[in-house]
């Protein structure tokens, strides 16, 4: 299976296992930058060079070799799952793409007639009952997850374990796993373990996030979008991400770890 998700800078200083909606535009620019001085001009999700990608065929050789001998510095970043999964609602369900479109070209009518979910329309200021149309969509996410219908689940919603997970099967191992929230802490401990070409200073790094702008903007906070049956439904999904990143699954209000993570325990539960 190998390492998908995964990226290395092309000078070897670290390597990163991409997790969707968990500040990987900004992490990219990042390694872009740390090697070249520059940042990537664009989605660095569309850069095919600059940059080594388990998605390109010429970097998965080099990456494997680097992984399974761990030579460089590997490290990921997590979020809390309750405003994960509304960022992914509201760019990808609700919002235009990149390339004018909806999200994955069907997917959207398939929920409205399944689902009975409203977007709204950029026209009209995407005016729809934000509250009703997610907790209809976490029942789809719930059921791309469970059962794997009415389609696979999408990288943007699936848990982050099931994506970490995939780098500790294979073969790799973790230096650091740090939290969105706490970013510039979490990159820093990255970025002083590592010696690049170039030196950052994240103090002024913008930061980029490809999805804003796209889709409505959050009305509402965020225990408002969660009944008791959606917190069931969420902790169903996202367990794991939950107990092993110790976010506070009781106060959907607290985006905030309420512990350490303990990166011995998630190399040993997401490495059977």
């Amino acid at each position: 299976m190998g390492f998908p998700g995964t990226w290395m800078t092309e000078s070897e200083s670290m390597v990163y296992r991409v997790v969707p909606k968990c500040a990987c535009s900004t992490i990219g620019q990042i390694m872009y930058y740390s090697d070249h001085g520059t940042f990537f001009d664009g989605d660095i999700h569309d850069a095919q060079n600059g940059m080594h990608k388990w998605a390109m065929d010429d970097s998965q050789q080099l990456i494997t070799a680097n992984v399974k001998a761990h030579k460089s510095y590997a490290f990921t970043c997590v979020r809390n799952p309750y405003t994960r999964i509304l960022s992914s609602f509201f760019d990808k369900i609700c919002g235009i793409q990149r390339n004018g479109r909806r999200y994955r070209g069907n997917l959207v009518p398939l929920l409205i007639q399944k689902y009975g979910i409203e977007v709204g329309e950029p026209e009209t200021g995407f005016e729809f009952d934000q509250i009703k149309s997610f907790r209809r969509f976490l029942l789809f996410a719930r059921d791309t997850i469970r059962w794997r219908r009415p389609m696979e689940p999408d990288i943007h919603w699936s848990a982050m374990s099931g994506h970490i997970s995939t780098f500790i099967v294979n073969g790799g191992s973790y230096d650091k796993i740090f939290w969105t929230e706490s970013f510039n802490e979490g990159m820093q401990d990255v970025l002083s373990a590592v010696d690049t070409p170039h030196k950052i200073d994240l103090n002024t790094i913008p930061r980029f996030n490809e999805s804003e702008g796209h889709g409505p903007k959050r009305l509402h906070k965020v225990s408002e979008y969660f009944d008791d049956l959606s917190m069931h439904l969420i902790y169903e999904i996202y367990k794991k991400d939950f107990q092993l990143f110790r976010y506070d699954f009781d106060n959907p209000d607290n985006k905030m770890p309420i512990g350490d993570i303990d990166l011995a325990e998630v190399h040993a539960k997401l490495g059977e």
